[in-house]
Formats: C-alpha cells, structure tokens, sequence
C-alpha cells in the first residue's frame, strides 16, 4: 500500500499564500507566475530490502522543505543491515528528482542501496572491489536504483545528461548509481 504524505506545515502555507492572492495581495502571485515557479519536488519509491513504499511532496513548487517529509525519505533510505539513518543530501533527493522527471515522472523508483552505515559498507567492501572505502553512501550521498519498465541504459544516458553529479552503471548488477559528487561516469 502506497503511503502519501502531504507536510501539513506546506500545505498551510500554500492555502494561506493562494488565500492571500485571491483577496488582493496580486503582487506576490504575479512574482511567482513570472518566474515560472517550480515543479513540486515529489518521489515514489520502492526499497527492495524491506519492501516499504513511500510516495511523499517533499517540496512545494515555491521551494519550501518539508521536513516530516524528509525525515520519511530518510528513513526509507536508510541501512537495510542495521536500521541506521542519516539526513540525506537535498542535492542526491533533487537529482533524483530530475531523473524520475526526465524519464517521465511518477515513476516507482525502486531502491538497491540509500544509506549505508560505515560497517556495513566495510562489510560490502571485504567482498567486492568494487565498493569504494569512502563511498558517498556513508555520507546519505547516493542512491543505487532501478525503475521497473526503464531500461538501466536510459536511465544511465538520463542521468549523465543532468551531469548532477556521480553516475555508475552496473548492468550485470541490476542497477545505476547517482551521488551528489562531482560529475563523473563509470
């Protein structure tokens, strides 16, 4: 079952700003209209380790946070092997935005590895060359996933396009790695 959560603190806000436009104060609206606004920041999303769904707004389209619903992306992303969390970086959460928007939007983003504590990422480590010892994910600064229906390819050729930051594609693996580094591909 799908959990949608809408920030209660956003969505006053919103109605008293619209409220406000609506009984005269058409300046403000007009600002907003001119500069285009923004999309909302929204995310749905799958974790594969512990088959929880979160479908959340954690952005309004005037570009204010809501911060019970990052504490609830932190918490999806967090380590599947010990529970532990961290605050994610705003800038992996809003690159991935813009990948699920360049692909479409409203996509089911299915989570391989959020967060990692520091010993499960050793752990990881011992067994593959491939994970890196100071990888971003210690740091709540990358995402490995895969959205069902989109080939890894395009979702790699996607998020190389945005050059936001790190993409790593591991086909054999089932997955493309994003990170809130420096732009790089691998």
């Amino acid at each position: 079952m799908k959990d949608t959560m809408l920030c209660r603190r956003m969505f006053l806000k919103s109605s008293a700003f619209f409220a406000a436009t609506v009984l005269g104060a058409k300046s403000a609206l007009a600002k907003f209209m001119e500069g285009g606004g923004a999309p909302e920041g929204k995310l749905s999303l799958y974790n594969v380790n512990s088959s929880e769904r979160l479908t959340v707004t954690y952005r309004n389209s005037l570009g204010e946070y809501c911060e019970e619903a990052l504490q609830s992306l932190n918490w999806i992303f967090r380590c599947h092997q010990s529970n532990e969390t961290t605050k994610m970086d705003l800038r992996v959460l809003e690159y991935l935005n813009r990948l699920d928007n360049g692909l479409g939007g409203g996509n089911e983003i299915h989570i391989i590895s959020g967060y990692r504590s520091r010993e499960y990422n050793a752990r990881l480590r011992s067994r593959s060359a491939g994970v890196a010892k100071a990888s971003l994910h210690t740091k709540g600064m990358a995402i490995d996933l895969a959205i069902p229906g989109i080939g890894l390819d395009r979702i790699r050729r996607t998020a190389v396009a945005l050059a936001a930051g790190g993409v790593g594609y591991y086909p054999q693996s089932g997955f493309v790695h994003i990170d809130s580094g420096l732009f790089r591909t691998w």
